[in-house]
């Protein structure tokens, strides 16, 4: 009987074993575009379902469709927006799943992916490789796309689990000594900075940790290594710090990065030092402090020890542009990446000195990465002018804050000026809609412009000028 059983077991398991490989082979058959969107799309219909369940709540009924949906879509994308107060409407199995939807969100539904086919077939086939480098898994080489998948997990264990190590005793401290509490609020948090998600476990916020330095700086220093991008830590893991081994795409990822926290910085602390209702109470250790923390957090993160709706105008306007530009490629931050910014902005000194190419770091940047960076920037413009108008129509508001909550959906911010708590059903949907196109379409549509270059040219149209400027 033993035997009949252990041989019926092992059929069960092949069989099983073969439903997986038919189709890991039917979704990479697809396009790697198509395949990758599908996966976030399945991904976030099984989160949604899971926070549709009764237990997911703290009053045990099921929640609102739209809230689920809009929760599952701001975890799996690593956002951090939410139309309820996380910790006051969600039970602890619903927060459990809120976190598990931001882990597999930052580290990647493709790498998942990959690494299940990398188990079940024992190797890593060409397709496959495709899936995995949409997901922006890759340092360039195909034939590097398993030992970043690698890193990939590698990596994101050990930053989290030093976060951990850093901020677990820290919250057993602030809770009193309640272990359990510390445990949670520690390891929800490390995930939480490392993916760059936003989402807080405190019914109050964030905000009363802003006088709390080993909290302040390990969440900054959590989003701030998440935002850089795994290739860019792939590279500083493989070569240290022997710079002139570190690729083209290092190089400007980190160089852009510190430029936009330095000023974001200098800006915040300059226009908020005087007001009340954020920083201007505040030490002057503490709004050197906070502005550091802002600035890190306006281009991913999401965290935020002060509301946003009590800043200056001109603050949220400089909030705008810095979640809008998001950090490096292939990280779990957003926005339009620095990369991007740093290729239009090489190209425009070339075409200010009179230079035919565009070059950095002895490299010269061919001009397909050129178009492809404006048709990104362009991309993304036209999402968020069609969500804030979209939002000032549903709400009747004036441009400030839709346009704010609109950036900061698309850019897989997370920060909010109040408005997502305040908006019906279908100004949900919308945001919702624009989270997943900011975390997967401009992957996709940057790397299907990629694909679609035309290696041999047949005929040649007359040149035509247009008037410009």
């Amino acid at each position: 009987m033993r035997g009949r059983r252990s041989e019926r077991s092992s059929s069960d398991t092949d069989t099983v074993l073969a439903r997986v490989k038919w189709w890991m082979r039917r979704l990479t058959a697809t396009t790697p575009a198509r395949a990758a969107m599908l996966i976030f799309a399945v991904t976030i219909a099984v989160f949604t379902s899971l926070l549709n369940m009764p237990w997911a709540t703290v009053s045990g009924s099921s929640a609102a469709f739209h809230d689920a949906l809009f929760v599952a879509t701001s975890a799996v994308t690593v956002t951090g927006l939410t139309p309820v107060n996380t910790a006051e409407h969600w039970s602890f199995a619903g927060e459990l799943v809120i976190l598990i939807g931001i882990q597999v969100g930052g580290l990647g539904i493709i790498t998942i992916a990959a690494l299940l086919a990398i188990s079940v077939t024992r190797n890593l086939g060409l397709r496959t490789r495709l899936v995995a480098q949409e997901g922006g898994i890759s340092t360039g080489s195909m034939g590097e796309t398993g030992q970043v998948i690698r890193t990939v997990v590698i990596c994101s264990a050990v930053v989290e689990a030093m976060l951990m190590l850093v901020l677990i005793p820290r919250f057993i401290v602030i809770n009193g000594g309640d272990v359990a509490a510390g445990l949670w609020d520690g390891t929800f948090y490390a995930i939480s900075a490392f993916n760059n998600a936003g989402f807080v476990a405190h019914a109050e916020g964030f905000a009363g940790f802003d006088n709390d330095p080993v909290v302040i700086w390990t969440i900054m220093v959590g989003v701030f290594l998440g935002s850089l991008g795994f290739p860019v830590l792939f590279m500083l893991w493989r070569n240290r710090w022997h710079v002139r081994r570190w690729s083209l795409h290092t190089k400007l990822t980190l160089e852009v990065t510190l430029l936009l926290l330095v000023i974001g910085a200098v800006l915040y602390g300059v226009m908020e030092w005087s007001n009340s209702s954020t920083i201007g109470e505040m030490s002057l250790g503490e709004k050197l402090q906070n502005s550091l923390f802002a600035s890190v957090n306006m281009r991913s993160g999401g965290f935020a020890v002060v509301e946003s709706n009590l800043e200056n105008s001109e603050t949220m306007l400089i909030s705008d542009a810095l979640m809008f530009a998001g950090g490096g490629s292939a990280s779990t931050a957003g926005g339009i990446k620095v990369t991007t910014i740093a290729v239009i902005w090489l190209a425009f000194l070339a075409e200010a000195r009179g230079d035919a190419e565009s070059t950095a770091h002895g490299r010269t940047i061919p001009a397909s990465a050129v178009r492809i960076a404006v048709s990104v920037v362009a991309m993304g413009a036209t999402l968020v002018l069609i969500s804030t108008v979209w939002l000032m129509y549903i709400t009747g508001l004036d441009m400030g804050r839709p346009l704010y909550e609109s950036i900061s959906a698309f850019a897989t911010v997370g920060l909010t000026s109040g408005l997502t708590e305040e908006l019906p059903p279908e100004g949900l949907y919308v945001l919702a809609a624009l989270m997943f196109a900011g975390r997967v379409g401009i992957i996709t549509f940057a790397a299907s412009l990629t694909v679609r270059q035309r290696s041999r040219v047949r005929y040649r149209y007359p040149e035509g000028r247009p008037m410009i400027g």
